[in-house]
């Protein structure tokens, strides 16, 4: 792959109308303390305009982060407690009869907001699970034969109980593959934690005012979507999913959707970078958190934990050579 040949797709890219990501990451690591990984890769899933799913134990900081990101951007946060009793209307809404009017009025549910948090998504029987699916997919739902558009930009954070808590469905697998990556926030370092304990605060204070704003986020996205990948990139990646397809320990491999998820991230990740195109770097910083949750294991053995399924990610890439 000739360097050289790359195009400077970004050499015009002007840093006055688009955000200063290293506000972004100083705000939201002043709230989330001690995850800049984490909070890099949800930077991440943003600017690839896809959706983010967070699976931990519960207390460790998730719905702070969906929080804080919002926050940031100044866009519009709503929070969805998913219970065992939550309906599909409970999410997108519904019409509602008005009398005086004799006729029927939309109301828009929470699903009608930038930033969703998802919060505890599997505590949720799949049917209202499925609620999101259209959103997520389409920018959109569909009530009664109508279709109502839902803000832009528009993310699902969707945090996510391990499945051996009480009361936890399993996320069906066409409602996991439309996240984009699949993370684990994992426990404070012993430092940090030791920080909040003194200062008697589960996080940081919240951020005051928006650091940019939504115009500048939607322009980023365009830019980024427009990052350039070479064609031995992409080739490498498609050698990737396919082999996902083919693996004896894999039931089911990476869909095309799936494949096009880890491309745009990618591009995501070299946009911040202030790189013009994708490195094999990105897609492999990536993989796992992109590709792990989309994989079904073959045997009973693979106990289709994250462990397992990122393990597998790890072995595909062993397998399939890198072009030179």
């Amino acid at each position: 792959m000739n360097a050289s040949a790359l195009p400077n797709l970004h050499a015009s890219r002007s840093q006055e109308d688009e955000p200063s990501f290293d506000a972004l990451r100083k705000g939201i690591s002043g709230v989330v303390r001690g995850k800049e990984e984490i909070i890099e890769l949800a930077l991440v899933a943003l600017l690839a305009g896809g959706h983010l799913l967070l699976e931990d134990i519960p207390g460790v900081g998730k719905s702070t982060l969906a929080r804080a990101l919002a926050q940031s951007v100044g866009g519009e946060f709503r929070r969805i407690q998913f219970t065992s009793d939550l309906l599909p209307a409970d999410v997108v809404g519904g019409n509602v009869w008005r009398s005086q009017s004799e006729h029927f009025e939309f109301r828009p549910g929470p699903i009608f907001a930038n930033f969703v948090l998802a919060d505890e998504i599997n505590r949720a029987p799949p049917r209202t699970q499925s609620a999101l699916l259209e959103a997520m997919g389409e920018r959109q739902v569909s009530i009664d034969g109508r279709s109502h558009a839902l803000p832009s930009p528009f993310i699902v954070l969707a945090t996510q109980n391990p499945l051996e808590h009480y009361g936890t469905y399993p996320l069906p697998e066409s409602q996991r593959d439309r996240f984009t990556l699949r993370l684990s926030m994992g426990y404070a370092a012993d430092d940090v934690e030791a920080e909040l304990l003194r200062a008697d605060s589960g996080s940081g204070s919240a951020i005051d005012a928006p650091l940019t704003t939504l115009e500048a986020i939607l322009l980023a996205q365009e830019r980024a979507k427009a990052t350039y990948v070479h064609e031995d990139v992409a080739r490498y990646a498609q050698a990737v999913v396919a082999r996902s397809r083919r693996h004896p320990r894999i039931r089911l491999g990476v869909s095309t959707r799936g494949a096009l998820a880890w491309i745009r991230a990618a591009k995501a990740r070299a946009y911040l970078a202030q790189r013009d195109h994708v490195s094999l770097d990105d897609l492999h910083e990536l993989a796992v958190a992109a590709l792990a949750h989309r994989l079904v294991p073959a045997h009973t053995s693979d106990d289709g934990s994250a462990a397992a399924t990122e393990e597998l990610v790890r072995d595909l890439l062993a397998e399939v050579p890198v072009p030179t």
